[in-house]
């Protein structure tokens, strides 16, 4: 059997660490300068926006920058005090040249490495920093450790959002329940409100993700806009980008629902439909981007998880009213009990979403309505 005992270079690194975390916990050293790297996805930019906040909330002096996705960036680029480099992921090892060479005058005195990704690691390397903090050794791959000198405390069964949050915590930060606050325009809350007028309660489906194999099927969402509209009387609306997949399902569900729905596919920006999501009721949706942005405006979400455990990638930290089907998948594809699969696999395969019963969707969408009638009526 190979030998699993960690290396003498491994030995002193975690030595490192440890004194490392010690010593920032118990300081009150604040960095001047702090980089936060994290490109995507939609979802996990959301999730890295508290970290930012709490670096605000307690070390407004810090100056913060963040290296981030063009598309990602059109969600949150225009959040105050926080310097943001953008980069194109599309052009490659272009992109790496393009930040070090935009960098290249420039120190940092802590890189929080917010991803793992190969492409992530090597050009998390064009920055500067002294102390460059990573993820713990469990959750270290694509050659991660190899780009980072400091690491979070490992926890295991750890939400995604609570898991960029240790980032704070590794560098001494106090702890704060999470706080998004994403600007919205009067322009985008204008657009929502002409698309949404009155107070009427309202359904907004995404029904896609960006990954094809935890999209849920056309006749379920058709069913549930049907249920939606007749048991609760609401406005159902469909959301999604311009991408040919959300059309094609989009369509799909027009087709089969028995009522008119508004269509909003391709219409809106990210911001419009932040503005959209804020005026909702509620959304139903599978593991996406979308799912976190409505929990972020604090709109409750029925997320649909059977590729993806609710548990690590759900809406935080309620997920009341979420189906998750990750345990019934893991037995049926994996044929593993989910308790003995790598935290945070994915059980991407085909028809794993049909373990996901229509009668169970309508089944939370009516205890969410139910709370929210017994909640107005105990005010």
């Amino acid at each position: 059997m190979p030998n699993s005992s960690p290396t003498l270079s491994e030995r002193r690194e975690r030595e490192r660490s440890r004194q490392f975390l010690t010593k920032t916990t118990m300081s009150s050293a604040i960095p001047d300068s702090l980089c936060i790297f994290r490109l995507s996805a939609l979802g996990d930019v959301t999730h890295v926006l508290p970290l930012v906040r709490r670096v605000q909330q307690f070390w407004p002096q810090t100056r913060i920058t963040w290296i981030i996705g063009r598309f990602e960036h059109r969600l949150v680029g225009d959040i105050a005090g926080i310097e943001f480099i953008i980069v194109d992921k599309k052009r490659g090892m272009a992109a790496w040249h393009d930040l070090r060479a935009s960098l290249a005058a420039r120190r940092f005195d802590v890189l929080l490495q917010c991803q793992v990704s190969l492409r992530a690691n090597v050009l998390g390397r064009a920055v500067r920093a002294d102390t460059r903090v990573g993820f713990d050794w469990a959750r270290s791959k694509e050659l991660h450790s190899l780009f980072v000198n400091r690491r979070i405390t490992a926890a295991q069964s750890q939400h995604v959002l609570e898991a960029i949050g240790s980032f704070g915590d590794a560098i001494g930060l106090p702890a704060a329940a999470p706080r998004w606050d994403i600007p919205i325009s009067d322009a985008d809350r204008e657009f929502a409100a002409r698309h949404l007028a009155g107070d009427q309660q309202t359904l907004i489906i995404s029904p896609c993700s960006s990954h094809r194999l935890r999209n849920w099927h056309a006749g379920g969402y058709a069913a549930i806009a049907d249920h939606a509209q007749t048991r609760h009387g609401m406005r159902v609306v469909l959301c999604g980008g311009p991408s040919a997949i959300e059309r094609e399902m989009g369509d799909a569900i027009l087709t089969l629902a028995r009522n008119p729905l508004i269509d909003l596919i391709g219409k809106d920006t990210l911001k419009q439909l932040l503005a959209l999501l804020q005026r909702a009721t509620v959304m139903l949706t599978p593991d996406s981007g979308p799912m976190h942005m409505a929990n972020a405006v604090g709109t409750p979400v029925i997320g649909l998880h059977a590729a993806t455990d609710a548990k690590r990638s759900g809406p935080y930290p309620d997920q009341r009213w979420c189906i998750n089907r990750y345990a019934e998948a893991a037995e049926r594809f994996l044929k593993s009990p989910a308790a003995k699969v790598r935290w945070g696999l994915r059980i991407e395969y085909p028809g794993v979403m049909d373990l996901i019963e229509t009668e169970a969707v309508i089944e939370r969408l009516d205890a969410l309505m139910a709370a929210r009638q017994l909640e107005v009526l105990t005010r």
